[in-house]
């Protein structure tokens, strides 16, 4: 059985089940694309509710998992070389996880780069100008008399979704195949379109390939379980 007792966060957050990985997350945009992916590689683990409402991710203990203080994080008792690996930032995790099991990332080292360049457009453009939307839109943003802002990530939301749009044209899925990229994504647009209430904003409905790609994804029963998980305290 592996040892994690060197690792600050299991005193928070005990293993029950050392012999698998560690998932420290919540069901945010960015929580489920590691929950998500685990569910669909059927990888074994462990699911750590971590509540950023009570500021969870500041504590010394998750902090020594990740300085950053953001979820998701994982804790692999079975890394590289057998040992145990820690690691945050959930573009990271997806790509340690898509190599660790050879799943949803292509053998073909030019198809692997373009999947990796999809997910890096997710993580610097759709996740941060998605979430700006919805800061200046539904959260405290929304208070702002100066709405130049939300005009801005509106309109950059829109073009991104664009861009999203004709990459998806004539393909299920952003590779063609179902992959990592889609994975990265689909809580995104899921959110921004649901939770952040967008919908009209960026006038999702006049788009076609991207609410039947996010429809396809929704309907696969990882993603559905992947999006409970870890489950609420």
């Amino acid at each position: 059985m592996a040892d994690l007792s060197a690792f600050p966060i299991t005193q928070r957050w005990p293993a029950q089940h050392p012999d698998r990985l560690q998932l420290y997350s919540l069901n945010t945009p960015n929580g489920v694309k590691v929950s998500i992916m685990l569910e669909e590689i059927g990888l074994p683990y462990e699911g750590h509710f971590i509540d950023i409402g009570k500021d969870e991710t500041w504590t010394p203990e998750f902090l020594s998992l990740n300085p950053n203080g953001k979820i998701p994080a994982i804790l692999d008792p079975d890394g590289p070389g057998g040992k145990p690996l820690a690691l945050f930032e959930s573009g990271a995790i997806l790509v340690y996880l898509a190599e660790k099991t050879g799943r949803l990332i292509p053998t073909d080292p030019a198809a692997r780069y373009e999947t990796l360049q999809w997910v890096m457009f997710q993580m610097a453009a759709i996740g941060p100008m998605f979430g700006q939307l919805g800061f200046f839109h539904k959260f405290a943003g929304k208070t702002f008399e100066d709405k130049r802002p939300l005009e801005r990530y509106v309109a950059e939301s829109k073009r991104l979704l664009g861009v999203l749009e004709s990459r998806l044209e004539g393909r299920d899925w952003i590779m063609g195949d179902y992959s990592i990229a889609d994975v990265a994504t689909l809580g995104w647009v899921r959110n921004l379109v649901g939770f952040y209430e967008a919908c009209d904003l960026v006038d999702f409905d006049s788009l076609k390939n991207v609410p039947a790609w996010l429809e396809r994804g929704l309907a696969r029963p990882a993603v559905q379980r992947g999006l409970e998980s870890p489950a609420r305290r």
